[in-house]
């Protein structure tokens, strides 16, 4: 079958990987897609924003799944108009899409469900804003309450850096995301991400990971999209993992499909793992990215026969999706400046090299100039290795990015820092 995937990132380089190895696939394509991407599929030029256009261009070209990458078409309702129009859509429609689209919209369905969450309050405007910060003990937690890249948290520690945080929200600083907030408390514990499959009817764990958002080394400086990660985050022990099934992810599901908005698609739940057991950070819409890519290096199973299963609301005739023991590891390389306004054109060698290493090098912000890659992004490179442990993976990893020659970029070097001290090894 022909499939189109929308998106332009790392994660979208891992799943077209990984859709490329289905004996299911006839035709690959994807926009806008990255030097990395059109290695396994045809890129071709479709604004996802233009629904009508990328109708006819499933229509013309007898595309019959449509796996939507990133959250921001998905909360445009690109997945509804698709569906309308008969296709296979690998990815929640609008509604559901709000998981992510509105962190309001999640801390209200979470009041309501009884799911476990840090205590919230709302404010649409400045004023509103202000008052409610007299209600938390510091350090709080100031979020926009719309999409913004990963880049719409601020931590505050200080009632002066509270003020500070609603300041840069309303005066534009994270766009239109941040026109109104949510406040929450500051939760102590350790955070991990788990992913859950659903048809809107059965929903499946699909593994875990741990990313890694602080921008430098032990976890220092800006939050990010996130610097690294690996899988899977074995402080998510089963016990742990069924109790996110049992208290977040099956009432969540439940919850939209009792509202007539059944989710489909993957689910992927950020925790804090406190004291008394987990409790919901936040829900992203889709695959997270860097965790995307940990979690193709470890799936064993045919991605594109799950994708097109739980699109047809078939997931529950389909075996729970296997991974590897191996851990997997990625590592972000990026533009310098990031998480600020990136340095783009950056020349990157070596990358043929680096891959002799055993690792892959998935391709987020780059492009093709003068026959050279070139950075083109914030985050530019993950390069993803898998091992019998994860100081085992760091290694290849590291290996990897060493061979690679970007003087405009950097890295942390400390990814999968706290699992290496878990199973005995040094930071």
């Amino acid at each position: 079958m022909n499939v189109l995937l929308i998106g332009s990132g790392a994660r979208e380089h891992a799943l077209a990987w990984k859709l490329a190895q289905s004996p299911m696939l006839g035709k690959l394509f994807a926009t806008p897609g990255n030097p990395g991407i059109a290695q396994h599929a045809e890129i071709v030029a479709i604004d996802p924003r233009d629904h009508r256009g990328t109708v006819d261009f499933c229509l013309k070209n007898s595309v019959e799944l449509i796996v939507i990458g990133p959250e921001a078409p998905l909360v445009d309702g690109l997945g509804d108009n698709l569906r309308t129009m008969g296709f296979c859509v690998f990815g929640p429609n609008k509604l559901p899409a709000q998981l992510e689209g509105s962190k309001s919209f999640t801390k209200d369905l979470c009041a309501r469900h009884n799911i476990p969450t840090a205590r919230y309050a709302k404010a649409s405007d400045r004023l509103a804003a202000e008052a409610a910060l007299e209600d938390f003990a510091l350090p709080m937690v100031i979020k926009a309450d719309g999409l913004a890249a990963g880049k719409g948290v601020i931590i505050a520690g200080t009632g002066e850096e509270a003020i500070a945080a609603l300041d840069i929200m309303f005066a534009g600083g994270f766009g239109s995301a941040g026109a109104s907030v949510v406040i929450e408390e500051f939760l102590t514990g350790e955070e991990a991400s788990f992913f859950a499959l659903t048809d809107g009817e059965t929903v499946v764990p699909f593994g875990s990971a741990q990313d890694h958002k602080r921008v430098g080394d032990g976890d220092t400086g800006p939050n990010t999209g996130g610097m690294g990660a690996y899988s899977p985050a074995s402080i998510l022990t089963p016990a742990l993992e069924q109790r996110v099934m049992d208290e977040i992810i099956r009432p969540t599901i439940r919850a939209l499909a009792d509202r007539g908005s059944p989710y489909s698609g993957i689910l992927y739940a950020g925790l804090m793992l406190t004291e008394d057991g987990p409790s919901l950070i936040e829900y992203n819409a889709r695959f997270g990215d860097p965790e995307c890519q940990v979690l193709m290096m470890r799936l064993e199973d045919d991605l594109l026969e799950i994708m097109l299963a739980t699109a047809k609301g078939k997931l529950g005739s389909m075996p729970t999706p296997r991974f590897s023991d191996d851990v997997a590891l990625t590592v972000v390389m990026a533009a310098n400046g990031y998480p600020g306004p990136p340095e783009r054109g950056g020349r990157i060698d070596g990358l043929e090299v680096a891959a002799e290493s055993g690792a892959l090098v998935f391709h987020a912000g780059t492009a093709e100039a003068g026959g050279s890659i070139v950075s083109d992004g914030g985050r530019v490179l993950a390069v993803t290795a898998r091992g019998s442990s994860a100081k085992a993976a760091q290694k290849t990893a590291y290996a990897a990015v060493d061979a690679i020659d970007f003087p405009a970029g950097f890295c942390r070097r400390d990814i999968g820092w706290r699992e290496i001290m878990r199973s005995g090894g040094e930071k």
